[in-house]
């Protein structure tokens, strides 16, 4: 186990140190120039320039630049914001409880869909089960700012049921109300996406001889279920689950932008447009790592679930 962790966490800082360099070199390459933004389209003197140009060390080497900003981050400072003028780190900290609270929203929508309706298509094979099947295939076909632009349209234009974009909720509960239609809209990908990953696991382990013989022997339809069939299947639905939540993070960036949500994702776009490095370089690094830390809990709790699996992916001897 300590030679595992040991082993992934220094793939983590490997990752890590990989994604700042591609991110540092492709956004300091990309056409433009950030002080353009700065001065908001107005005109400058050559020693006003000068001095922006001095303040965020845009005239330095780019390797010089990168050992900086990487020295910086290895104390805790990501840097300024040249947008928004504040410290990168303070403005990530005043953007992330609402990113967290719409990515833990649309994983309990995500894992009580797309869980429960692909066990509903494996134990109910008919209709139901073609019916769950063309809502996925749906699903996970549509991008989720088609979902958004559908769900203001209905709900909060037509209906009036939701508040539309650029809504200030006050207290936690209305917040969650707010949220409602961007979780639904972020979810329902990954959601169909689980329920496919689920059914087929399902069905795999349905047709597994030991359940065939609990059956036989009178063993009660639910008891089957509940300790030979989905015990076992919650491995690849983990596993997906995992990387779902990761995706979550990662998408928000497109939902929170479509609903004028002020969390990181639409940060990360407005930084991105406005060539704000130190932002995009944070919130990326931010990004990487929860997806690879997600990812290590996943290998942490594979085994625990299905005793079959090692902590090296290899089936028990």
């Amino acid at each position: 186990m300590t030679r595992f962790l040991a082993g992934r966490l220094l793939g983590l800082v490997a990752v890590l140190f990989v994604t700042s360099l591609v991110v540092f070199g492709s956004i300091h390459l990309a056409p433009g120039d950030p002080v353009s933004f700065l001065l908001h389209g107005r005109p400058a003197t050559p020693e006003a320039v000068a001095a922006l140009r001095t303040q965020y060390h845009l005239d330095d080497p780019l390797a010089v630049q990168y050992a900086k900003w990487l020295g910086g981050v290895l104390q805790g400072d990501f840097g300024v914001s040249a947008q928004f003028h504040q410290d990168v780190a303070a403005l990530i900290g005043s953007r992330l409880p609402g990113t967290a609270l719409l990515v833990g929203y649309a994983a309990l929508l995500v894992a009580v869909v797309g869980v429960g309706s692909g066990i509903l298509a494996a134990l109910r094979p008919g209709p139901l089960d073609r019916t769950v099947l063309l809502g996925t295939g749906v699903a996970t076909a549509t991008p989720s700012f088609v979902t958004a632009i559908a769900l203001v349209s209905l709900f909060s234009v037509q209906l009036g049921w939701f508040p539309g974009p650029g809504s200030t909720p006050t207290g936690f509960s209305e917040r969650l109300y707010h949220l409602t239609l961007p979780a639904v809209a972020l979810a329902l990908t990954f959601a169909g996406l689980l329920a496919r990953v689920t059914r087929s696991a399902m069905l795999d382990e349905l047709g597994r001889e030991h359940v065939e013989v609990a059956r036989a022997r009178g063993v009660a339809g639910r008891t089957v279920v509940r300790r030979h069939v989905l015990r076992n299947a919650l491995g690849p639905v983990v596993t997906v689950g995992g990387t779902t939540l990761a995706g979550l993070l990662i998408s928000t960036s497109i939902v929170e932008t479509a609903f004028d949500i002020p969390g990181l994702g639409s940060l990360l776009v407005q930084s991105v447009t406005a060539k704000d490095f130190a932002v995009v370089q944070a919130i990326t690094l931010l990004s990487v790592g929860a997806f690879v830390l997600v990812n290590l809990a996943v290998d942490l709790l594979a085994p625990l679930i299905d005793p079959r699996l090692s902590l090296h992916g290899e089936g028990s001897s």
